[in-house]
């Protein structure tokens, strides 16, 4: 058997044993007798509020893609629409990041008196946690959906602008000096020489912020409640659906994996034409 087809079959064998021990140790609806105090303020002997099995929430994945993107009104929307928003929301706020943090990039790897005068709001703004700053979003913004954006803005800014400053600043400086004694204005050095060479940098950054917005932005949508997947998860939680809620659990790590795999395909792309 070749190693391409062993790890595959071995990631297949430790998931159907966690499957089959998860699904063997769930444990039976209980009866009253049998139950804790606080089980019995949960909901007695309902099966919504315990731990499902892999089976349960097998069952309620082939119903919820089934049909994903149904709208029965603004508390029951199908995970498809719900995945369309938080997807919409992490896309704005990191392009609007993009545009903000590679130029800014550039321009601190490039001039050592940017980075000097720059770096200490850097290092103050970056340990900041993206969600510290929702309040104050709805007080000045007011408006739920500008203020997710935002916070996805706030988080997606610092890997990108790191890593593309880092990168320029490390482009060797013999290229740097060809191209200007080709008499290359800045703008062109830039585009021409420094942005290819720093290029699989940039992209690990903009790697690295997609997976961040990602996390954040399910905290967010619990925080502003209405739509996304965040909001699937906290209102499902409030019905004691816990089969929906570890669906949704699932859902998302499948949602961040793709986004995570656009970004590795890329940068395997821009790695072989360098």
């Amino acid at each position: 058997m070749s190693d391409a087809l062993k790890a595959p079959i071995l990631s297949l064998i430790l998931l159907f044993a966690v499957l089959g021990i998860w699904e063997g140790i769930t444990p039976t609806v209980k009866d009253a007798a049998e139950m804790t105090e606080y089980e019995l303020l949960m909901g007695g002997a309902s099966q919504e509020a315990r731990v499902p099995p892999p089976s349960a929430i097998a069952a309620k994945a082939v119903e919820e893609l089934s049909d994903p993107f149904y709208d029965n009104g603004p508390n029951d929307k199908g995970i498809g629409i719900q995945v369309a928003y938080s997807v919409y929301r992490v896309l704005s706020g990191y392009f609007f990041a993009a545009l903000v943090a590679i130029p800014l990039g550039f321009l601190i790897g490039m001039s050592p008196l940017a980075y000097k005068a720059l770096d200490p709001f850097i290092q103050v703004l970056r340990p900041i946690s993206p969600l510290a700053w929702m309040p104050l979003a709805l007080f000045v913004i007011k408006d739920s959906e500008a203020s997710a954006i935002f916070v996805i803005f706030i988080c997606s800014i610092w890997p990108m602008l790191i890593n593309t400053a880092f990168g320029v600043a490390n482009v060797r400086q013999d290229w740097v000096n060809v191209a200007r004694t080709h008499e290359l204005s800045n703008l062109k050095t830039a585009a021409t020489v420094i942005l290819p060479a720093a290029a699989p940098t940039i992209l690990t950054g903009m790697r690295i912020s997609i997976g961040i917005a990602w996390l954040v932005i399910v905290a967010a949508e619990m925080l502003v409640g209405g739509t996304g997947v965040g909001y699937y998860v906290w209102n499902e939680w409030n019905n004691l659906d816990l089969t929906s809620v570890i669906f949704s659990i699932l859902v998302i790590g499948v949602v961040g994996m793709l986004l995570d795999t656009i970004f590795a395909q890329v940068q395997k792309v821009v790695a072989y034409h360098e």
